[in-house]
């Protein structure tokens, strides 16, 4: 599974644990909300039961529901009519309590119209009171009748603790959810440093495979008898030999300053270079190879065209040769254009080809690692689809952008636009 993937199944993952997060909130302010109306109702129904209880209002039984305020959320109000016993009225309402379940402690209060103050506070405790008694005194509520007072200081604690079963499994719940985030997260981030270390792996083993084709070749040629009479072409095939050795040498010192980093962008080192050079260089190292396939390349670059850039070179080389590489590879009898100019304030290498061309429906995913186009001759060519994704990160790790022109049995063109930081 690719890390592309994977990431978006730990995205789906995350937005999943969040949701569930989220409602088991939703679920626990709606449980909340829950408690506080069987709260109001048992008040309510143990005040009913004092006016059945108790002949302390005239009032038909139907109606009783009207003579019950709820002025705040802590406060219950209710209206006494008849000559009443204050130590009665407590005692029966501390039953009534009990019997429905309202178990937190309460202050009643009784007061007569047109006062200011309440005649009389009772405290009324629960049978293991864990609550305590200094909180303010009752709120006055003004009526022109007279009336008992219920304040439930400790209200919301009373419910809260009701729910202390839905707030453990909860918690629970959200230590899970939580610990499975976690685990999501390293097991991507393993993931993700398992498959740098092998596109590593595959990104230099085809960097090396170029060069060793290269020297074998040449030293194929150095086997012949008939070369030690032709002491230039000696030369040539041996200095190609030194060159690509030298070249290797390069890129496994390259090769162990990357493996000291854990960054996943090509680490490049940017200098002023004339690409007219670099271009040159990147077809001597393919010499052996335009020899073996009988290509013609041309480099129709002048000196008053040859650009300066600052570039990593070793990498723009490199991305020049495998576009070069897949020119002679994909072509019949190769001819193969190279060139360089100003495009929109940038500046480009074309290397242009008249090979087997390439369908529109499939350049979208030239650069992805591993892919080969599933037409014509491309499955009998040797590969693994990683040297067009070297030259994408080589080409935006300079913060390029990379252009393809292609038409089937024509040919192909692969333009490197980089950003013109140093003209000539």
């Amino acid at each position: 599974m690719r890390s592309s993937t994977l990431r978006w199944l730990v995205l789906l993952a995350s937005i999943l644990i969040m949701l569930i997060m989220g409602v088991q909130l939703f679920w626990l302010k709606i449980v909340y909300s829950f408690e506080q109306r069987t709260f109001n109702t048992n008040v309510v129904k143990s005040i009913r039961g004092l006016y059945e209880d108790l002949d302390i209002v005239d009032t038909h039984a139907n109606h009783l529901q009207d003579l019950i305020e709820h002025p705040s959320t802590d406060y219950f109000v209710f209206r006494v009519e008849n000559i009443f016993e204050e130590d009665s009225i407590a005692s029966y309402l501390q039953h009534e309590l009990n019997d429905f379940d309202v178990l937190t402690d309460v202050y009643v209060g009784f007061y007569h119209a047109g006062h200011t103050n309440y005649k009389r506070t009772i405290y009324i405790p629960t049978v293991a009171t864990r609550y305590s008694r200094d909180v303010n005194n009752p709120n006055i509520f003004k009526r022109d009748y007279n009336y008992v007072l219920l304040f439930f200081p400790h209200r919301n604690r009373y419910v809260l603790a009701q729910m202390n079963f839905w707030f453990i499994s909860s918690a629970l719940l959200f230590i899970v959810l939580i610990g499975l985030a976690v685990i999501l997260f390293f097991f991507y981030r393993q993931r993700f440093l398992a498959e740098v270390q092998k596109d590593f792996v595959n990104n230099f083993t085809h960097e090396f495979k170029t060069p060793l084709a290269v020297m074998k070749i040449s030293a194929e040629v150095l086997l012949q008898d008939k070369i030690t009479g032709q002491p230039e072409r000696l030369k040539k095939y041996a200095t190609i030999i030194e060159s690509q050795t030298q070249h290797l040498q390069d890129q496994v010192e390259r090769l162990l300053q990357i493996a000291r980093s854990d960054r996943k962008d090509l680490p490049i080192q940017k200098k002023p270079v004339r690409i007219k050079d670099l271009i040159e260089q990147a077809v001597t190292k393919m010499q052996p190879l335009i020899d073996e396939k009988k290509a013609e390349v041309e480099t129709p670059i002048d000196d008053d065209t040859n650009i300066e850039l600052y570039v990593d070179r070793a990498h723009l080389e490199l991305a020049v040769v495998n576009l070069l590489e897949n020119a002679l590879k994909f072509s019949v009898k190769p001819h193969i254009i190279i060139n360089t100019g100003k495009e929109e304030g940038n500046i480009y290498i074309s290397v242009k080809d008249n090979g087997i061309g390439i369908e529109k429906k499939y350049q979208k995913n030239l650069f992805k690692k591993f892919y080969r186009v599933p037409t014509g001759d491309v499955h009998n060519v040797k590969g693994f689809g990683l040297g067009l994704n070297f030259v994408k990160r080589i080409i935006d790790a300079h913060h390029g952008t990379i252009k393809i022109n292609s038409l089937p049995g024509i040919g192909t063109e692969f333009r490197l636009i980089l950003p013109a930081t140093v003209n000539n």
